[in-house]
């Protein structure tokens, strides 16, 4: 069971929010792609025998802040989630905040057999789906044996 408290008095909810902090910033699975967590939005990427798929979840982002850029076989995701947080001259105070909010970036390295003029990216309910065509010659083929 976690316990925190909503007013920042109690030293043992601090301390545990820090440890929780600093856990948080030391604890990634490095792999050949790249650090596995932490970033914002999240990512799912994929690939089928005719495309590769890539999904980041994005709730609360304004589809038109996102920006989409593919560039040398480099995918690039980046755009700004607004803090729904009360500005602040309404001197309201925030007790709990764990919501990302601010500038994003996300950087993927697609596979050289991509087409880079054959690709759609939609947003619907939190979830930017792009959709990355390959080429056509790169598509396994059967060769029969005589």
């Amino acid at each position: 069971m976690i316990y925190r408290s909503l007013f920042p008095r109690d030293f043992l909810s601090e301390l545990e929010r820090l440890q929780s902090e600093i856990r948080q910033n030391l604890d990634f699975s490095p792999s050949i792609r790249g650090i596995s967590r932490g970033g914002f939005p999240a990512i799912n990427v994929g690939s089928t025998p005719k495309s590769v798929e890539i999904y980041a979840f994005a709730p609360g982002v304004d589809p038109a802040s996102i920006d989409v850029q593919l560039e040398k076989g480099v995918l690039t995701v980046a755009g700004e989630r607004r803090s729904v947080l009360p500005p602040p001259e309404a001197k309201a105070t925030a007790h709990i905040d764990e919501r990302f909010s601010g500038r994003f970036r996300r950087v993927v390295t697609l596979p050289d057999d991509i087409d880079a003029n054959s690709v759609a990216a939609r947003y619907r309910d939190g979830v930017l789906h792009i959709s990355i065509q390959r080429r056509a010659a790169a598509e396994p083929r059967r060769i029969t044996v005589q």
